[in-house]
């Protein structure tokens, strides 16, 4: 038996702030190597850096999700695949994904995002007040760290924030391992529905918003499909605060454990935009969003892959990794790190990453200046981390100050 194959995978974090205690040995003794999957198939593990970015700039690597090999993360994951499911973007392969990307890039280039910037800032002020005004302690997550990327990217979308409680309900579901496959399938499915509906509604006078101004674009082109929207929005509208949100609470704890990392930021703004980065490879709270299935053999690391194999590129294993990041399980917010995956890597990387820096910098900025005596109101050790999800992060976040 092989060094990875003594492992099931998905594994769980055993600290918050360091990847499964494995990755660390199969990375140095076997770094590609075989793992059994929660329905007991096989997949390939990719654990370091460079080999981590070349499966996913390598084309012979799919991201078709709807494959029947495609490696499931879940049970009863294949079961719940649906072959005439809307394909998102994370689903498609080229030549569909290039256009299908090129399509909606516009509205993350770096000027429409600092337009927005005002904004946000504006946003994240609002919800500072909010807190302070709040009892003490309060819940940081329910308070600032939810609330922001959920009012940005429905304002950018078009959403009504009045319905932000009815998408996260459902993206709980989504993301938690221990929903079923079918419930999972279903809630995914109320979101869908519900952005096709108000796709529909921006129809006969599409708004100057961002679903409104594809409607535009695509009908121009003659590309435009309401479902193929309506699952654009949804990928858009659960990436765009799920993901962020988590990084606002694990970056707070972080920077509160670590005084003088604080210090930093506090005596030089300029360097908040280093520790974003930092963060970001230090937690990698979406770890295995690169899984991929081989469609013709390659080489990988000197081991052979081959057509009709799955293969999970470890994001968290690859951001550790010490070729790559000089002592990588220290946070360092000095060291440059923009080079980790923590956004994947090629031609699928995340499409909002500049926006989700951008709502970092301004949260991390605003709140430690703002609220200088912000600490911790129970122990680390005490506090509910998303053990149980696949995007990590925090239920709650009590404060005080």
């Amino acid at each position: 038996m092989t060094t990875a194959e003594k492992h099931e995978f998905p594994m769980a974090r055993t600290c918050p702030f360091a990847p499964p205690p494995a990755y660390e040995e199969i990375r140095e003794e076997e770094p590609v190597s075989r793992v059994r999957l929660p329905d007991g198939r096989w997949a390939w593990v990719v654990t370091r850096h460079e080999d981590a970015r070349t499966v996913l700039n390598d084309r012979r690597f799919s991201a078709d999700r709807q494959h029947p090999d495609f490696p499931p993360l879940v049970e009863g994951e294949v079961a719940s695949r649906r072959p005439d499911e809307e394909r998102s973007l994370i689903m498609m392969d080229a030549p569909e994904h290039g256009p299908a990307r090129k399509a909606v890039l516009g509205e993350f280039t770096v000027r429409r995002l600092e337009a927005l910037r005002p904004r946000i800032q504006e946003i994240v002020d609002g919800r500072i007040d909010a807190l302070l005004a709040g009892p003490n302690p309060g819940d940081l997550v329910e308070a600032l760290a939810l609330p922001v990327p959920s009012l940005v990217i429905c304002e950018m979308l078009g959403v009504p924030y009045a319905d932000h409680e009815f998408f996260q309900e459902h993206t709980v579901k989504v993301f938690k391992q221990s929903t079923p496959p079918e419930q999972r399938w279903v809630a995914m499915r109320a979101i869908q529905g519900y952005l096709a509906d108000l796709v529909e509604a921006k129809e006969q006078n599409p708004p100057d918003d961002l679903l409104g101004r594809q409607i535009v674009k695509l009908r121009a082109n003659g590309t435009y499909r309401r479902t193929a929207l309506a699952s654009m929005g949804l990928l858009l509208l659960v990436a765009g605060h799920e993901t962020t949100a988590n990084m606002i609470s694990l970056s707070t704890v972080a920077f509160l454990r670590n005084p003088e990392q604080l210090a930093l930021i506090r005596a030089d703004p300029g360097t908040t935009l280093n520790a974003v980065e930092e963060m970001l490879r230090y937690f990698t709270i979406v770890d295995m969003a690169t899984a991929r299935l081989c469609v013709e053999d390659v080489e990988v690391g000197g081991q052979l892959i081959r057509a009709g194999e799955g293969v999970l590129a470890l994001g968290y294993s690859a951001n550790r990794d010490p070729r790559a990041f000089a002592n990588p399980d220290e946070l360092d917010i000095g060291r440059s790190a923009r080079h980790h995956v923590a956004f994947g890597f090629g031609p699928h990387q995340c499409l909002g990453q500049n926006l989700a820096r951008m709502e970092l910098q301004i949260v991390f900025d605003t709140l430690f200046r703002r609220v200088p005596t912000l600490e911790l109101a129970m122990d680390v050790d005490e506090l509910p981390f998303k053990d149980d999800a696949n995007i990590y992060g925090l239920y709650r976040l009590p404060v005080t100050w």
